[in-house]
Formats: structure tokens, sequence, C-alpha cells
């Protein structure tokens, strides 16, 4: 016996997977943050006092140094990246402060313009970033605090001097704040995706086992368990299992039909047995049938050969009576070994789909001056095309055995309908013809082998009794319905054809 091998819970899976990329997608921005955070403040720093110098420049160059719309620009800026400002004059009147240290900031500044290379007392360190004509970028260090200033100060106008600058110590403290804010948010999300991912996945593997189950019991040939489904919509796992529970039905029905092949195989058997008595049948029937138009002709021949009437009148008679015998055996033997082909099933039908209306009306044309000879009053509806399935030639052939027959057979108003009703996926087409009914005692005889209900007539127009027996042979290969039904006046013949 061979050992199971050991099954992982898709539920575990998923949910490992996903804990796992949430996880590395926190830590990884973590350490964006530790390695790029702090530059990134720094440059937005930069940037922001870049942007303060350049308004201030533009203010006094155009003179809107003391509008109010100025006024509001410089505090905002200030007040959004912690800013400190000083423009003083050519006299070195302070004309813009927005620190309320206002003497420190105009202090470092003329330190700046005197010794912008060794600093003073209160500069330690001093770094240039970028430097112009009329402006220098640099990071200095306070001796006293540690603190260091990123300033940008120089000379606009006419003389007026301008210092903006701003603490980096905020960048440090904004990193680190955010970080640990980050690794707070990121155990949180951690704890609660890891719950709903459990709950969804959980969710999501539910149909999963079911389906696991039910194709296990599949295997032991229990076709009683079946997928259900409590979502409002399906998905693909729905169809899925609804597509198993039909596996399962057909299943379950193949192996009854297995079950009853044993069954069969006794009726094949008897089929055979059946199949032979059928061939004697078929022989002795033919013999019968032959025998008649075989001792006409050699009567006839022999009648001819011995010279019992020598006028041309009377051999010319002979010699159509012996053609007309012929003819009708070579009429009989073909229709014989259509029928032989067909009750053994020798022959197999090729269903296609074809419009039965346009079959009808073509035949209709090729047989009208049949209906002419006897003057006889065809009637056909128009009709839309109507698609059905079947074996074209066959079906036409049946059109005309029930079209012969109503001919031979048609008396009083003489009057042929052919009618085509639709019904449920499947269409009947009828013949009526007018004249005497079938007697009751022949109506479930005439589908038989050489059965005639009129035998002198049949024998008048030249009939085999075969016609009909073809008929039942071919709507019985094609698992279709026929039959006949009487009317007072006349009598209708009728097949039925799928249209799906």
């Amino acid at each position: 016996m061979k050992n199971k091998e050991k099954i992982h819970s898709i539920q575990v899976e998923i949910s490992v997977v996903f804990i796992a990329i949430m996880v590395g997608t926190f830590v990884l921005c973590l350490i964006v943050n530790l390695l790029f955070m702090d530059k990134f403040y720094a440059q937005n720093k930069r940037e922001a006092i870049i942007s303060a110098y350049r308004s201030i420049s533009n203010a006094i160059l155009n003179g809107g140094i003391q509008s109010e719309e100025f006024d509001e620009e410089i505090k905002n800026i200030c007040e959004r990246f912690d800013i400190e400002m000083i423009v003083l004059d050519a006299d070195s009147k302070t004309v813009k402060v927005t620190s309320n240290n206002a003497e420190l900031l105009a202090r470092i500044l003329w330190e700046n313009m005197i010794s912008p290379v060794s600093g003073s007392a209160l500069i330690e360190d001093r770094t240039i970033i970028d430097y112009g004509d009329n402006y220098t970028l640099q990071i200095d260090v306070d001796r006293n605090t540690g603190r260091q200033y990123l300033e940008m100060w120089g000379i606009v106008g006419g003389g007026n001097l301008v210092l903006v600058r701003s603490t980096m110590e905020s960048i440090k403290d904004n990193v680190t704040i955010s970080n640990t804010f980050m690794m707070y948010v990121a155990v949180i999300a951690i704890i609660i995706g890891a719950v709903l991912i459990l709950y969804i996945s959980k969710k999501l593997t539910d149909p999963i086992r079911k389906l696991t189950y039910i194709s296990d019991q599949m295997k032991k040939l229990n076709f009683e368990a079946k997928y259900t489904s409590a979502d409002r919509y399906k998905n693909e796992t729905d169809v899925l299992g609804q597509n198993m529970n039909e596996l399962s039905e057909t299943l379950e029905t193949t192996i009854k039909e297995l079950k009853n092949a044993n069954i069969d195989l006794k009726k094949d058997i008897a089929r055979k047995e059946q199949i032979d008595e059928m061939r004697k049948e078929f022989l002795s029937n033919v013999s019968h049938e032959l025998k008649t138009p075989i001792a006409l002709i050699q009567g006839y021949a022999e009648g001819l050969k011995e010279g019992v009437s020598d006028d041309e009148e009377s051999r010319n008679f002979y010699c159509e009576v012996i053609m007309d015998e012929a003819s009708k055996m070579n009429i009989m033997v073909k229709k014989l070994m259509t029928l032989n082909e067909l009750e053994f099933g020798s022959d197999n039908s090729n269903m296609e789909r074809f419009d039965i209306v346009e079959l009808i009306q073509n035949y209709i044309k090729s047989a009208s001056v049949l209906a002419k000879q006897k003057e006889v009053t065809l009637k056909f509806e128009e009709y839309p095309p109507i698609f059905v399935w079947g074996d074209e030639f066959k079906i036409e052939e049946v059109l005309q055995n029930y079209y012969s027959n109503a001919l031979n057979h048609i008396d009083g108003d003489k009057i042929i309908e052919i009618k085509i009703v639709e019904n449920d996926g499947h269409v009947r087409v009828s013949v009526f013809n007018t004249g005497e009914p079938i007697p009751e005692d022949s109506i479930g005889k005439i589908w038989d082998k050489f059965y005639k209900v009129d035998k002198a007539r049949t024998r008048e127009y030249g009939g085999s009794g075969v016609g009909l027996s073809i008929v039942k042979a071919i709507m019985e290969s094609m698992g279709q319905s026929y039959g006949v039904i009487n009317y007072d006046n006349g009598v209708e013949f009728y097949f039925e054809l799928e249209t799906k």
C-alpha cells in the first residue's frame, strides 16, 4: 500500500506568503527612510531657503518688500519650513525681519560679510555648499548650542544685505519621529493584516476543501457528495464546483450504463438470432415477390420465341410487357438493397443541418409533372426558412415515398397538401391526400415489408410494398418519429425532425 503524501494547507501557504510580503514591504520602507529620508528633508529645506531668498530678492528689486502680499508670502514660507530672515539696507538699518532676535541675525550677517572664511566667536565650523556673485549657501554650526544651520546670504539691489537661515535639527527630529511612527504602524498593520489574511484565506480555501472532499468521494465511486455555495455571486471556484457536480452525475450515469452493458450483450445475442431470421424472411419475400414478374417475363419471352403471334403489334406488346416487368424488378431490387442496408446498419446517416422548406420546394418542382399527369391539386404554403438536423438525402427519400404513395392512392377531390408544423424544438412534415382511409386492421401492418392493403391496385401502379418499410428504417436509424393518421376524406403520413 502506497504511503499518502503530506498535504500542505493552501490557507497556511497563502497566509505565510502575504504576511512575509507585508513584513518585507515595511522593512524595505524603513530601510529607505533610514537611508534617504534625511537627505530628502535636507533637499526640501534647501529648496525652501533658496525660494525664500529669491522671493526677497525679487521683492527688493521690484520695490515690493513692504507690501502686504510679500509679508503674507514670506510668513507662510517661514512658518512652513521653520525659516528665519533679516534684510538690512546699505546703512545697516533693518528693513524686514521674521525673528524675535533681530540683533543676533544682524550680527551673523555682518560676520559673514566681514570674515566669510574664518568665522567668528559664534561660528565654529562653516561648510559652503554653493555660492555666486551675490549670494552664498552654507552650513554653519553654533559653538554654544552645537546646532547646525542652513544659511543663505548675499547683497541684493542697491546694497541691501539679506540673510535667510533654518535649523537642520528639525530634519533629524522629523526623520526619527517618522521612522518610529512607521515602526508602530508596521507592527499594528502586520497584526491586523495577519488576522484579515487568515480570515480571507479561510474564505478562499473552504470551497477548495469542499472540492477536495468531493473528488475524494468520487474516487471511491460515491456520487452523493455535491458542491454547494453560500455566496450570492458566483466565482471561478463555484463554476468549478458546478462542473464537478455535473461530472459526478455524468460518471454516475455512465457507470449505470456500464452495469447495464451485460444485459445489452445478451440482447445483442438475441438480436443476432433475430437478424438471422430476418435474412431468411428477406430471402423468402424476395423470391415470392420476384416469382410473378419472372414468370411473366419467361412466358412472354417463350411466346415470342415460339412465334405465338406473327404481327408486329403483338410482338411489340410482348416486348413492352417484358420491359415493364424487368423495370419493376429492377426498381424493387434497388429498394430491397436500400432496405437491407438500412435494416442491417451498414448505411450510416450523415447528420447535417439543412433547410427543410427549401428541400420540399425543390422536390415539388421536380415532381410537378407527375401531379399534372394525374390532374392533382398540390397545396404548400409559403414558410420562412426552417433549419433541421438529419440526413438530407434520406429525408428527401422519405418525402418521395410519401408523395408517391399519395399520388398512387389519391381519389375524390384529388388534393395533396404538404404542411410543416413547429413545436418545442421539433418540426413535423405531413403529406395528406384525399381518398379512401386505410382500414383499421391494416394501420399497424403498412410499415411491414411487402405488405399491401390493396394488392390489385398496388400491382396496377407497380408498387412493391417496400416504400413505407424504407421510411420506417430511415426514421428509426435517425431516432425520429413517423406515422399515419386516418381522416374521413383521406390519409396523412408524417415524419418529425429536430431543430436544435
